[in-house]
């Protein structure tokens, strides 16, 4: 697997941080992490490229291919700025340099998987097709994130792309009712594996601290070694 792409069920509900952890198993390969487009930060100001690094440590490189001020979905985001949007071939392209010279490359998605990056529609579903690359959703841990994720998923089964697993994004540390019976009925919904679970709060662990942990919170199949089940 050199190429992987991380996308949600949503924003907000720990991409980055499951990016971060994943970088973080893997410090003994040279990993690259992309970010597409960083929508809402002005230009200077620390990206989610960026934070993976903070938390990941030094093996990872951060590529940011393009970033629009407004807080927004990055078709939209773009034209509000005047700016060219980002294409899916651009992304692909971006991925496979990154990949002759990384042994991982992550890809970040921005919000949840058919969010518009350009006017014509296209998503992050596209780069990931153009790459034939296994797509990993992130969601979220309590009530309502079985129908998000089961439509998630079957978004990725009708393109033709493989989901590779599910990683809840935020468990919190006294998980009520929904989020425990969650954990075992994600990966029915989804039709593949719980590939990690992330406490609550980790992205403001100190990065020692983090990195020291990200093992545990993930299976092998993301370089982990949490049980799998």
């Amino acid at each position: 697997m050199t190429v992987l792409v991380v996308t949600g069920t949503g924003t907000e509900i720990g991409k980055t941080v499951v990016t971060a952890a994943v970088a973080a198993a893997c410090r003994d390969r040279a990993v690259a992490v992309l970010k597409p487009a960083q929508t809402g930060l002005a230009p200077g100001e620390p990206g989610d490229a960026a934070e993976v690094v903070r938390l990941a440590g030094g093996h990872v490189t951060a590529v940011e291919l393009a970033r629009f001020p407004d807080p927004l979905a990055p078709d939209t985001a773009a034209r509000r700025a005047g700016l060219p949007p980002v294409r899916p071939y651009e992304i692909a392209e971006a991925a496979g340099k990154l990949a002759a010279e990384h042994d991982l490359v992550l890809i970040e998605g921005a919000g949840g998987l058919l969010v518009r990056f350009d006017e014509e529609g296209a998503t992050l579903a596209d780069a990931a097709r153009l790459l034939a690359a296994p797509v990993v959703v992130v969601t979220p841990a309590g009530l309502g994130t079985l129908n998000t994720t089961a439509l998630t998923a079957e978004a990725l089964r009708a393109r033709g792309l493989e989901c590779l697993g599910v990683v809840v994004g935020s468990m919190p540390a006294q998980p009520d009712l929904a989020a425990r019976c969650n954990l075992e009925d994600l990966p029915v919904v989804a039709d593949a594996p719980l590939l990690g679970v992330v406490p609550a709060g980790a992205g403001a662990l100190a990065p020692a601290d983090f990195r020291s942990r990200a093992e545990s919170w993930l299976t092998a199949w993301l370089g982990g070694n949490r049980p799998a089940g």
